[in-house]
């Protein structure tokens, strides 16, 4: 933890907001753990430990406490740029890497030791995987028990607990009583009629009109709607497919509307939405740094909320990154919407009816063997989308993260119509990378253009980015939004980048 035993209680005695999901205090007499704005008084300083995480809090013995919230707390990356390892790993985990598999194994697919990954999650997190896993589970349900009203055993399906039995376990020891105890709605409502509604925190300032904007730009007809206050698709996971809707609440977080009919997805969802719209930024520390560079300065000034999207489907983002080559956002979202019509499964949702979401992104099995050149695109596209399918048909994990990002670039770039400049957009998008940086797009060049309007070469670009690392995926999203804010004039019509 970056902080002293001093810097953590001040932040507490002054409920200070800023330091909200970067530490938890723990109370030695109540057993409790704490977020730094609880309205609770400020425990005398002997009786206080402080921790980097819920889950190290919650391994010490301690209980999440009932007035502050800890799962409402901003689900940070704070550990983002001291160990991107553990990032990566904590990606897996939140996509189930746990649920049915070992430390041996999530260590492995990150090319460490399963010693060396204990080491850096006891060093970042505090905690081992196997409890940082166990606490998002239980902070989930405590969640879901408190803001919804699904019925205990929906509860604890959704939250990732294998047996309602060892649900009821669980909150029985930490807090003393069952979990029903703690439900504060008064009924019960089934998913399967309702759909759950969370909140999702994340550490202000967010600039919900630039995402949005972002996302408005690439909606696909029948898979995606978007209006000033919502965004709303269609969604297929572990073989279900179902509906999200997000907006933004009437405080820091978004609230997400998910209706699936397989409720052991809903984390997997969840974590989605996270990526989607980038909630565990922290945009003080990644301003703070870019800041530095007189270039980016005011960049930073004038977007402080500014967030790298996220994608929702590594497949889908690889896909519409190829369409888009060389054409215009308009012409590739035109050429997604007949993939889908022709390729994407119907879905059947009164819900999704109703907002005109009818089909969702076809799946890499469906692809295969298919004439997709036939919608109106040259034949060697459409071939290196079919060769794409076939390829993830036949792995389908080629998009999770890996030891490094060196590593996930050349793997990535192995894959049919994906150069250095998409693999680098698939690693900021899908894996989630913060540095990951094309620094050869000519929408990076332009904006870093000299008063006189001669552009840096991109190796001159590459060699100035060093500086800004390990947070050049944000860089990119200043000097792109800088760049979209000149005159029309001054930029190319056609370019990939504005189509994935």
């Amino acid at each position: 933890m970056d902080m002293d035993f001093e810097a953590c209680r001040r932040a507490f005695q002054t409920r200070d907001a800023r330091f909200d999901g970067r530490v938890f205090g723990a109370v030695k007499t109540t057993g409790i753990y704490c977020r730094p704005i609880c309205p609770a008084r400020t425990p005398k300083a002997e009786n206080m430990t402080f921790y980097p995480s819920a889950a190290a809090a919650q391994e010490a013995g301690y209980r999440p406490c009932l007035r502050c919230r800890p799962e409402a707390s901003p689900d940070l990356g704070a550990w983002r740029g001291t160990s991107n390892t553990v990032s990566r790993a904590l990606a897996l985990i939140e996509g189930g890497a746990l649920d049915g598999g070992d430390v041996d194994a999530l260590a492995a697919r990150l090319g460490v030791g399963e010693r060396q990954l204990r080491r850096l999650f006891r060093q970042h997190l505090g905690a081992a995987p196997i409890t940082v896993a166990q606490t998002r589970r239980v902070l989930l349900a405590k969640q879901l028990i408190q803001e919804t009203r699904l019925p205990m055993a929906e509860v604890a399906l959704a939250s990732g607990f294998g047996s309602v039995r060892r649900f009821n376990e669980t909150f029985q020891q930490l807090f003393g009583r069952p979990p029903g105890a703690l439900r504060r709605l008064a009924g019960e409502a089934s998913a399967e009629t309702a759909g759950v509604t969370v909140k999702l925190p994340y550490r202000a300032p967010y600039d919900w009109d630039a995402i949005i904007g972002f996302l408005t730009a690439r909606a696909i007809p029948g898979v995606e709607t978007v209006s000033a206050r919502r965004y709303a698709r269609t969604l297929s996971v572990e073989g279900a497919t179902g509906l999200v809707v997000v907006a933004p609440g009437e405080g820091d977080f978004l609230v997400a509307e998910i209706r699936f009919p397989k409720l052991k997805a809903l984390p997997a969802v969840i974590a989605r939405v996270r990526r989607v719209f980038d909630l565990t930024a922290d945009p003080h520390r990644i301003g703070a740094h870019l800041s530095q560079d007189e270039a980016l300065a005011p960049l930073v000034a004038a977007r402080p909320g500014l967030r790298a999207p996220g994608a929702w489907d590594g497949f889908e983002m690889a896909v519409r990154a190829i369409l888009g080559q060389q054409i215009t956002v308009t012409a590739a979202r035109n050429l997604a919407a007949k993939l889908v019509a022709t390729y994407g499964e119907p879905i059947e949702d009164a819900a999704a009816a109703k907002l005109g979401l009818t089909r969702v992104f076809p799946t890499p099995e469906r692809l295969v063997g298919q004439d997709i050149a036939a919608l109106g695109m040259p034949r060697a596209r459409g071939a290196a989308l079919e060769a794409l399918a076939s390829t993830v048909a036949a792995d389908p994990a080629i998009f999770t993260p890996r030891a490094d990002l060196e590593s996930a670039i050349q793997a990535l770039s192995s894959l049919p119509g994906v150069g250095e400049w998409t693999a680098q957009y698939i690693a900021l998008r899908e894996l989630r990378e913060p540095d990951a940086f094309p620094h050869a797009d000519i929408g990076l060049l332009r904006a870093m253009a000299a008063p006189d309007g001669t552009r840096p070469t991109p190796d001159a670009l590459l060699a100035r980015s060093q500086a800004w690392r390990p947070w050049r995926a944000y860089a990119a999203q200043h000097l792109w939004a800088a760049d979209a804010a000149e005159p029309e004039t001054k930029r190319t019509k056609t370019h990939d980048r504005h189509a994935a």
